[in-house]
């Protein structure tokens, strides 16, 4: 699905094409939508749009927004959907920004299911998802950041020279830590 968000629409339409068919002729893309005027690229960002408020109202188990390096992508689909099997019966929904490799990687119960019996599972999940995304050369952090749910795999999965480092930088600009304490960085 292509569309330009911003900007005039003029012209967009062969970018979208050539991308569209190099890709093809690359192997990489298999299907796809392309906007041919304006009514169809706003409806096109709608659905991208609506995505978060549609994941709420089903209620993920477990949210991810992560980096994979773009050719690895399709093998963190792959695996990923592999080890979530051995874990449960869970629906996943993968988008992002595959131009980044920044991918939202949600999942939620199965159909028929409730989200409170897989609570106990949702450490298992996480774990699977963020040892699968740097096994890959990816992060278990991408647009969102860190924030305080992934301030504790820090230790797992940043260098300790930069963690070190990290912290150093954070007393220097905050000696008296009143930037957003607790939230940034793990306890040393």
């Amino acid at each position: 699905m292509f569309g330009h968000k911003r900007g005039a629409f003029t012209g967009a339409i062969d970018n979208q094409q050539g991308l569209f068919e190099a890709g093809f002729e690359a192997g990489l893309v298999t299907d796809g939508a392309i906007a041919h005027n304006n009514a169809q690229r706003d409806a096109f960002w709608h659905i991208r749009e609506t995505i978060p408020e549609a994941n709420r109202r089903i209620g993920s188990v477990s949210s991810h927004d992560i980096s994979i390096p773009l050719s690895a992508i399709p093998s963190f689909i792959e695996r990923g959907a592999q080890a979530l099997a051995q874990v449960g019966d869970f629906r996943i929904n993968c988008f992002g920004h595959l131009g980044d490799g920044n991918l939202h990687y949600n999942i939620f119960p199965a159909q028929g299911r409730g989200k409170a019996e897989y609570v106990t599972r949702r450490d298992e999940i996480k774990r699977a998802v963020h040892d699968i995304s740097h096994d890959l050369g990816g992060s278990h952090s991408a647009e969102h950041g860190i924030g305080t749910e992934k301030r504790s795999s820090m230790s797992k999965f940043v260098d300790p020279t930069k963690l070190s480092l990290m912290h150093a930088i954070k007393a220097t600009i905050d000696p008296m830590n009143i930037m957003n304490p607790g939230k940034v960085l793990p306890p040393k």
